[in-house]
């Protein structure tokens, strides 16, 4: 019996070493270089909204990835790889966007995501892509009319983002509910759990375009520039992203998705986000 334990052991021992061995043999995420691996696919992973009218959502009619977030992905990355490279997409949350990130399932997020000295701690940003600001979603008639007039209220909005925080500067008596994704923070207020909706502006008026009995309401209380984020100890990717956005702006390609997306939105003054 003791001489079956000793060979079990050994055993045991001699796998581990080989677990360890083999691991010894591959890079962590920090040490590759996303950018290489991404010229020898011809692809680029984009961490990207699915349910976010006008910037990232997925149309249930062909079940694709549409908006500003996905074309403009596309364009970067041509830039980046070639015309014929390829932006894949994977569905992110607010929630789940960084540590997807950080775990190489994706090597980007382009997904409505403010730049902050907080999230910079975690990861790394390419330049500012558009310029959006907080703003309040409320049933017509409302009494909320700006962001004050939530003290004493109930504002719903998103695990993973800091739109709730923002309000509590202005409204610190509101209460609040916070729930996994847009389409069910929308679901909330329409059902009456709480008196207004917060997040970007540009996102409220996606949802405001589908339903007509809600508007934006008082003016942007916050600056609000959405960033590519990108893991730390990718320079060389960063500054690959930062070229071709520079480009995608200079060649006109920016503007004309912005007038493509926003052109139309009631409400919403496109000419504010265009870039030269």
């Amino acid at each position: 019996m003791k001489k079956k334990f000793k060979y079990l052991s050994l055993l045991i021992t001699s796998l581990l070493l080989v677990v360890v061995l083999a691991g010894c043999g591959s890079k962590p995420l920090s040490a590759q270089n996303v950018l290489e691996n991404d010229k020898k696919s011809k692809t680029v992973t984009w961490g990207v909204k699915a349910d976010t009218k006008l910037l990232g959502l997925i149309d249930v009619k062909d079940g694709k990835e549409k908006g500003f977030e996905i074309d403009l992905a596309k364009a970067i990355t041509k830039k980046m790889l070639g015309k014929d490279a390829t932006a894949k997409f994977v569905t992110v949350t607010s929630q789940s966007r960084i540590p997807l990130l950080k775990n190489g399932n994706i090597d980007a997020i382009i997904a409505t995501m403010t730049i902050t000295p907080e999230r910079k701690k975690t990861i790394d940003f390419a330049n500012s892509y558009f310029d959006a600001g907080q703003s309040i979603l409320v049933k017509k008639g409302s009494s909320v009319k700006k962001v004050e007039d939530l003290n004493g209220k109930t504002i719903i909005g998103v695990v993973g983002s800091n739109s709730v925080q923002n309000v509590k500067k202005f409204a610190p008596k509101a209460q609040v509910l916070q729930l996994p994704d847009y389409a069910q923070a929308l679901t909330a207020l329409k059902s009456g759990q709480g008196d207004a909706l917060t997040t970007d502006n540009v996102i409220l008026a996606g949802m405001a375009v589908n339903n007509p009995g809600y508007e934006l309401t008082g003016k942007p209380f916050t600056t609000e520039p959405y960033g590519i984020g990108i893991n730390k100890g990718q320079g060389d990717f960063k500054k690959a992203i930062n070229k071709a956005l520079k480009e995608v702006q200079a060649d006109g390609t920016y503007n004309k998705l912005v007038i493509k997306w926003f052109g139309n939105v009631p409400g919403f003054n496109y000419k504010e986000v265009l870039r030269k």
